[in-house]
């Protein structure tokens, strides 16, 4: 089945269907709804930092203070949720209200709420997001009624002369007024001339408009992701207990894995060698010669045996790895791969065991699957210290396709690299070539 690519939109199509764009109609709703519950908020917060701080001095101060954070939190909800509905922005839910342990009750919740350093920031946002929101709902409010109203001039400029005896349009030196009384030395625009001009104002207001206000929105989005959203700690302890949850996962997976191998492989070949002596000892004092054949027949299990058990043993920790380093274990992989490797290695001194142990365990993922799925005549696998990270790249010129969608090898391979701060990219058009960097901490 072929696949075809669409075209790309030209600039200047895209410049004329921004006005109408059903993103540019949110973001303008966005600009123009943020103002009412701007003042709201601001409101609200300012009158609960201000009579709060004013009941300091009694007892009454600190609850108030704690009412007004709460408040702030869930107009911070509200914003999160305008936000995700109109600007397609995902913000995460910020860290609750987290009470000391053993403890309980409204002063409990209270003190809680007191040392949110979220709550404050929700506060902080109800205070600064008005003057924004009316600086960005006038410029963009007045840009887009501007705009059309200019652009639809000649259709409703007949409209003030007819019915109230008074010109559309004029310049003076007041300035550009609508349906006043003309005054001394005022110029009407009513002509054709003026009309055309007027209207080609207003075409570029209306075109200028949808841009002026995404960038508006720009700022709105910051202020949003910076204030309302979680904190940097918060985000950090979430990746690490999700990065915890891949490691457990990953470690069980091997487990279950060296159990089966050794269950399927070793041991079913250790009874089967038990069985053979037993019946070479039954034998030894009857047939001695068909003794000997069993006795062969053991000898050659033990050998397929202990070749099993090597492999077994190389795949949870090569030796060549712990003896000799990256660069040797490497090259011994890219021997056993199907296809041709050539592998550069330029480490000017050893990076950590574990840190060994996964960029190993990478390149043999990707040299795997180079050789069952992607057809390739050569591959090449490279790798190098940038600064404080180990950076690893395979490359081969196989069909491509590859990508790390959820469910495939790559994903899988994705998430352990992540569960160390490391860095899984693919580069993988349909025809090839492919490139997989994966980056890893040096240390």
């Amino acid at each position: 089945m072929t696949t075809v690519t669409p075209l790309p939109r030209p600039w200047w199509l895209a410049a004329l269907r921004a006005p109408l764009a059903r993103q540019s109609m949110r973001e303008l709703t966005y600009v123009v709804t943020g103002l009412p519950l701007a003042c709201i908020a601001f409101c609200y917060a300012f009158g609960a930092l201000a009579f709060g701080s004013a009941l300091l001095i009694t007892f009454v101060g600190l609850p108030v203070l704690a009412a007004g954070l709460a408040g702030c939190r869930a107009l911070g909800h509200l914003e999160r949720a305008r936000a995700r509905g109109l600007l397609d922005l995902e913000v995460g839910e910020p860290e609750p209200v987290r009470t000391l342990r053993r403890s309980s009750g409204v002063m409990s919740w209270i003190g809680a709420l007191l040392r949110s350093g979220v709550s404050w920031r929700h506060l902080l946002y109800a205070l600064l997001h008005l003057p924004w929101s009316f600086f960005s709902c006038v410029a963009g409010g007045l840009s887009w009624c501007a705009g059309w109203t200019l652009l639809s001039y000649p259709a409703w400029a007949w409209l003030f002369p007819l019915y109230a005896d008074r010109p559309a349009l004029q310049v003076g030196t007041g300035g550009i007024t609508v349906g006043s009384p003309r005054p001394a030395h005022a110029r009407v625009l009513d002509g054709p001339v003026e009309l055309v001009f007027v209207a080609g104002c207003g075409l570029l207001a209306v075109l200028v408009t949808p841009w002026l206000v995404r960038g508006l929105v720009q700022v709105d989005k910051v202020l949003v992701g910076g204030l309302l959203g979680p904190s940097s700690l918060a985000v950090r302890v979430t990746e690490l207990e999700t990065d915890r949850g891949v490691v457990v996962d990953t470690a069980a997976a091997d487990l279950r894995r060296i159990e089966r191998d050794l269950h399927d492989g070793a041991q079913a070949r250790l009874v089967s060698l038990a069985m053979g002596l037993g019946m070479a000892k039954e034998k030894l004092g009857e047939d001695p010669r068909g003794a000997a054949t069993v006795v062969d027949q053991a000898h050659q299990e033990v050998k397929l045996a202990l070749g099993e058990l090597r492999d077994l043993a190389r795949g949870i920790h090569p030796a060549i790895l712990t003896d000799r380093g990256l660069g040797p274990a490497l090259s011994a992989v890219a021997a056993r791969c199907t296809v041709p490797v050539a592998v550069t290695a330029e480490l000017p001194q050893r990076p950590a065991a574990a840190i060994e142990g996964i960029a190993y365990f990478t390149v043999s993922e990707l040299l795997q699957n180079i050789s069952k799925h992607s057809g390739a005549r050569r591959a090449s696998v490279e790798i190098w210290r940038s600064g404080e990270r180990l950076l690893i790249q395979v490359t081969d010129d196989g069909r491509g396709g590859a990508s790390v969608a959820e469910g495939s090898g790559l994903a899988g391979l994705a998430d352990r690299l992540s569960a160390v701060d490391g860095l899984l990219v693919v580069d993988s058009p349909a025809g090839g070539p492919t490139a997989v960097t994966a980056e890893l901490p040096w240390r």
